[in-house]
């Protein structure tokens, strides 16, 4: 009878109270299981809800930048206690887990803030092309969540003899007026993407795929222009050369399609004449280039254009040979006239017929005459 004339006045002063007060009332200090801080200490206030006035009380040291730390209840609650807060609900939470957010500043982010820094100054290129090296193997950097500012760098010095460099940055802080300062030492050196041998290669090796990889090497390393690694895939090189050695466009030649010595097909062309003959190559020669043969038959020396692998074209004009006067004389035909029919015969034996001896040309040339001889004296 006692117990429920208590619990009806208890409605009756509940019901009587304002709506806020009645709020006040019913609401329990109430332990949270996950909590994150930003700043270096842990108050009531993030450890439980409805903490009310004791709420901006410091109860622990945060954990260390950017890492999570446990507590057991029980510790919680006896240091709740030393601060004068009572009550707390706690439900099935068997340890309160802290995380102190941070704000991490990657070794690569700040390596990327120096070259930014140094981009096209002090005789340096783009920044992604700059290589950072820091003093004391700089790693990851956490900063208080509250610097949300961007790195920016406020004094540079940078000596080009040695690629040293000494930069102090600044970040805005939210929870604080004055900027968080940084400061950086180490070497920056400008550097270019070249191709570099795989293996040894010899003068006559064709470079394929596989002897090509593709690297950054300090620019005052690489003299003259560096070859990419397409241009050199199916190159060869103007002089053996080891594996790891950086190749430069000077370093590259077209492949020899002929070869000195080499036996080869010489193509004879003219418009409407198509002849090959066997031949042997005065010199060496990539695609394109022009090259003396000799022909085997007629041993006349021959200048024609590499034009595949073992093949020599000679076109009309340019053999050694002198052309039939029924090509010479279309150069001087009227535009309505008829162009005089090609002396194949003539053609054909000027690439395959011997030349004349020299006795033969020399007969040729001096007509014999008869001296008359003088008459015989008589005794």
């Amino acid at each position: 009878m006692i117990r429920a004339t208590l619990a009806t006045i208890s409605a009756l002063l509940l019901l009587a109270l304002p709506a806020q007060a009645a709020e006040d009332f019913i609401a329990a200090p109430t332990l949270r299981a996950s909590v994150i801080v930003t700043s270096d200490v842990v108050r009531v206030g993030d450890l439980i809800d409805n903490a009310g006035s004791a709420a901006l009380v410091p109860v622990y040291r945060s954990p260390d930048l950017g890492t999570t730390g446990a507590l057991p209840v029980a510790h919680v609650l006896s240091v709740l206690r030393a601060k004068q807060v009572i009550g707390v609900m706690t439900g099935d939470i068997k340890e309160v887990q802290v995380t102190r957010l941070a704000r991490t500043l990657a070794n690569k982010d700040l390596e990327t803030a120096v070259a930014s820094a140094l981009e096209r100054r002090f005789g340096l290129g783009e920044a992604a092309n700059i290589a950072v090296t820091f003093d004391r193997g700089v790693a990851d950097m956490r900063l208080d969540a509250s610097n949300t500012g961007a790195l920016q760098p406020v004094a540079t010095r940078y000596d080009a003899r040695n690629g040293r460099f000494d930069i102090a940055f600044e970040i805005n802080n939210d929870s604080n007026p004055a900027p968080t300062k940084l400061r950086f030492t180490g070497t920056a050196i400008e550097t270019v993407e070249v191709a570099v041998l795989t293996r040894d290669i010899d003068r006559a090796d064709l470079l394929k795929s596989s002897d090509i990889a593709l690297e950054r090497r300090p620019k005052a390393e690489v003299t003259g222009e560096p070859a990419s690694r397409d241009r050199s895939i199916g190159m060869q090189l103007r002089r053996p050369m080891r594996a790891g050695m950086p190749i430069r466009v000077a370093d590259i030649v077209k492949p020899d399609f002929v070869s000195r010595d080499q036996s080869v097909t010489v193509i004879y062309q003219v418009p409407g004449i198509y002849l090959t003959t066997r031949g042997k190559a005065i010199e060496s020669g990539a695609e394109g280039d022009t090259v003396s043969v000799l022909n085997l038959q007629t041993k006349r020396t021959l200048t024609g254009v590499v034009t595949g692998r073992g093949q020599v074209t000679v076109q009309g004009a340019s053999q050694s040979a002198p052309m039939a006067p029924a090509v010479e004389q279309t150069s001087s035909l009227k535009r309505d006239e008829a162009p005089a029919p090609v002396d194949t015969a003539a053609l054909v034996r000027n690439l395959v017929q011997p030349p004349a001896s020299q006795a033969q040309v020399a007969q040729a040339q001096i007509p014999q005459t008869r001296v008359p001889q003088a008459p015989a004296k008589s005794e």
